[in-house]
């Protein structure tokens, strides 16, 4: 099931990938990790993951 993950823009009509190059900042914290990506769009997409 992880093999289908993917992260990628939910700005309406992108849907770009996103990868480690648009991170821009990561923060760990007890509940999971919370990923802010900025994309080529301009659009920020936040990821949580435990």
């Amino acid at each position: 099931m992880k093999e289908q993950l993917r992260c990628a823009c939910e700005a309406a009509g992108c849907d770009r990938e996103l990868g480690p190059d648009q991170l821009m900042l990561a923060m760990t914290v007890d509940a999971g990790t919370r990923r802010a990506y900025e994309c080529d769009c301009g659009a920020v997409t936040v990821t949580v993951s435990r």
